[in-house]
């Protein structure tokens, strides 16, 4: 008999009308993006209001650093929530418990190896960034400081992914709350009181992830899991092979990515401290503005999940029209916001003019981005609820190398070139991921057709 709490009661996800549903799910992790956004943005904040510009490119730059790593572990962790997805909507709970017991294992191994190499090569990573000679060693220090609590991070993620699967999207809001208030007051304290710097931030990140954690692990003791993880412990472990196979093509996409807005970060730290920091402040914003579509791609992938576990293609393909509108009214809003208003946005992070003015010109020019990713982001969350992470990785790739990363470097090398013009590749790289996806939505939904019930039985 199954122990599924929705065994005897309808699953919202499952049956009803969509949208109310989607937004109860969606709009908990909307706030828990937004205080992910301010968790990561109160450390470039408070050292901009406390510290040297010197202490603000470190930041800007350890912090993209550490987002690469994050990037990796939030992308493995998507395997866990779309086969958990499955599981709950199947209503097969020894599965459920497999999987998890599957990931504990492979979560603490990754976290080993990504910390032993960050902690070695910190300093390597950030000479290949060209992060400027004054914040260089502040740079080394904050990568380090931050790589020893990837153990953190990758639990957090990792419980957070589980309760999403489940269909819950209040607990992992309730997590990173505890972990924001935390790094909030450790901040103003190592920053502000005792004047640490770019270290002092990340001390106090860490040890707010810690405390995070410690909650997450409490408050799954109060409040159990609808499925055993023990009993499926010593069972085999082919379950590894599986998230690998749905998260590795999300964590490479992600991480690669990432990497490419590391690289231009270095393209544009040749240009100097000021230019580093008002870039960096400008990636953090992203963060923020795109909070929207990227709730909607977490929440799809749930949503989608659990309904091609259940056989319903036809309520995951509504899901997703309904997520795009949405998306798309608040990515006209952000770029309005970021065309007109980037020094306004950039003074929350800083004060110095040259900086809130090389903001506002990099923003300027990503603002075009926002109404296509409003439209793209939900279309890769339903791809990644029906498992099609592969084709996920590849238009990030091929959007990412052969657009983004040349146009920036060609526009760094133009005469007399500006951040508006190198930031213009951006929204160039956008539109070639719309393009990639609203042509292989067609394809996909054509072959669905064809063969109606090979929906069900993917990948």
């Amino acid at each position: 008999m199954s122990n599924n709490p929705r065994t005897n009661e309808a699953n919202p996800f499952l049956s009803g009308p969509i949208l109310p549903s989607l937004l109860r799910f969606a709009f908990p992790l909307m706030l828990s993006l937004l205080l992910q956004a301010f968790y990561g943005g109160v450390d470039l904040a408070v050292v901009g209001q406390f510290s040297p510009t010197e202490s603000v490119s470190a930041v800007a730059t350890g912090s993209q650093i550490m987002q690469v790593i994050t990037s990796v572990i939030t992308g493995l962790t998507m395997g866990v929530t779309v086969l958990l997805g499955k599981a709950i909507g199947a209503r097969d709970m020894k599965y459920a418990g497999a999987v998890v017991s599957s990931q504990i294992k492979l979560f603490s191994a990754v976290a080993l190896i990504l910390t032993a190499v960050m902690l070695l090569f910190a300093p390597q990573i950030s000479i290949l960034l060209n992060v400027p000679d004054a914040a260089l060693d502040e740079t080394v220090r904050y990568v380090r400081i931050c790589s020893a609590g990837i153990l953190f991070i990758t639990a957090y993620n990792g419980i957070s992914g589980i309760f999403r699967g489940m269909g819950n999207s209040r607990s992992p809001f309730l997590f990173v709350l505890i972990a924001c208030l935390v790094n909030v007051v450790l901040d103003l304290l190592f920053v502000g009181v005792f004047g640490m710097n770019a270290s002092g931030a990340a001390l106090a990140t860490i040890a707010a992830q810690a405390v995070s954690v410690v909650f997450s692990v409490c408050y799954m003791h109060r409040h159990p899991l609808p499925f055993s993880i023990l009993e499926q412990w010593r069972g085999e472990n082919r379950n590894m092979g599986k998230i690998l196979q749905i998260g590795f093509p999300i964590a490479l996409q992600d991480f690669l990515c990432n990497l490419s807005f590391l690289i231009i970060t270095a393209i544009i730290n040749t240009l100097g401290v000021v230019a580093s920091a008002g870039v960096g402040i400008s990636e953090k914003l992203f963060v923020f503005l795109s909070i929207v579509p990227m709730s909607f791609m977490s929440a799809l992938s749930s949503f989608v999940a659990q309904n091609m576990g259940a056989g319903n293609a036809k309520r995951a393909s509504q899901s997703l029209f309904l997520a795009q509108r949405i998306s798309l009214m608040f990515g006209i809003i952000m770029f309005f916001l970021t065309f007109f208003g980037g020094e306004f946005l950039a003074s929350f992070f800083d004060n110095d003019p040259e900086v809130l003015q090389a903001a506002a010109q990099y923003l300027k020019g990503n603002s075009f981005e926002y109404p296509m990713i409003a439209i793209t982001f939900c279309f890769l969350g339903y791809f990644n609820g029906r498992e099609h992470t592969t084709f996920v990785m590849i238009q990030g790739l091929l959007s990412s190398f052969l657009i983004r990363i040349p146009l920036s470097y060609l526009f760094s090398r133009l005469p007399e070139t500006g951040l508006f013009r190198i930031s213009l590749a951006v929204p160039a790289s956008a539109f070639c991921s719309l393009v990639f996806c609203i042509l292989y939505f067609i394809w996909l939904r054509r072959k669905d057709i064809r063969l109606p019930g090979r929906a069900l039985q993917e990948p």
